[in-house]
């Protein structure tokens, strides 16, 4: 028995700390999980609230209205995305439309997803709207994203005030609203997101991996042992 003490000291030191290992990360997906139920929770609970009136800083992702006068005759388009559709997966962008307020600077509403080519549907250019939607706070060029034209009004970074200036209003409010609404009848009219954006929540699976490897390891350890102690 003492002679295989020294063997087996290194296998069980190494596998204390893969053991130690995968169990940190296992317990670190549980934290994982519960942060992300939460967040997912407090989304929901948003929803059921009634949109508060568009104020100056509104929270990002909060649900608000805004009422003012749509000018249509700045529509551009926004993104590229392909969405499955009755006669198979199309192409399509967002419909990006500046919303002049009474009060505040002019806001940009993304009324929604719509194929290309598809003809900019007729919306009250000349009577005051009301959009419900939420706060989407503005992106950033990265590394790997297209370039706008501005020449086509065709843009892929949903940065109010470069759109803005592109479209002759230099005073943009410095965050986008992204309609909400149910799908229309129209075919070809945008259609408004259905609800807050929700975060991927794999963390279920990584928690089931990491400790199914820890007792994948517990087990191997075990057979291993029990085959060096009968030698």
């Amino acid at each position: 028995m003492r002679r295989q003490r020294p063997r087996l000291l290194v296998p069980s030191l190494t596998t204390a700390a893969m053991l130690a290992v995968l169990l940190g990360l296992g317990t670190w997906q549980v934290q994982r999980l519960q942060w992300k139920r939460g967040i997912i929770a407090q989304l929901d609970a948003a929803e059921r609230l009634p949109p508060a009136p568009l104020g100056d800083s509104p929270a990002p992702y909060s649900i608000v209205s805004a009422t003012g006068r749509l000018r249509t005759d700045l529509a551009a388009h926004y993104g590229a995305e392909v969405r499955d559709r009755p006669n198979g997966e199309a192409p399509g962008v967002h419909l990006i439309v500046p919303l002049e307020r009474a009060a505040g600077p002019p806001v940009l509403v993304d009324l929604g997803w719509m194929p290309n080519h598809a003809p900019v549907p007729p919306l009250p250019a000349g009577d005051s709207v009301t959009i419900t939607g939420y706060v989407h706070p503005p992106e950033h060029v990265g590394w790997f994203a297209a370039t706008d034209d501005a020449g086509l009004r065709a843009f892929y970074t949903l940065d109010p005030a470069v759109i803005g200036m592109n479209l002759g209003l230099p005073t943009m409010a410095p965050f986008a609203l992204i309609a909400l609404g149910p799908p229309p009848t129209d075919r070809d009219a945008p259609i408004p997101a259905e609800h807050l954006p929700r975060p991927p929540n794999n963390h279920l699976q990584y928690v089931i991996t990491w400790y199914g490897l820890a007792a994948a390891l517990v087990v191997m350890f075990g057979l291993y042992l029990r085959s060096a102690l009968r030698e």
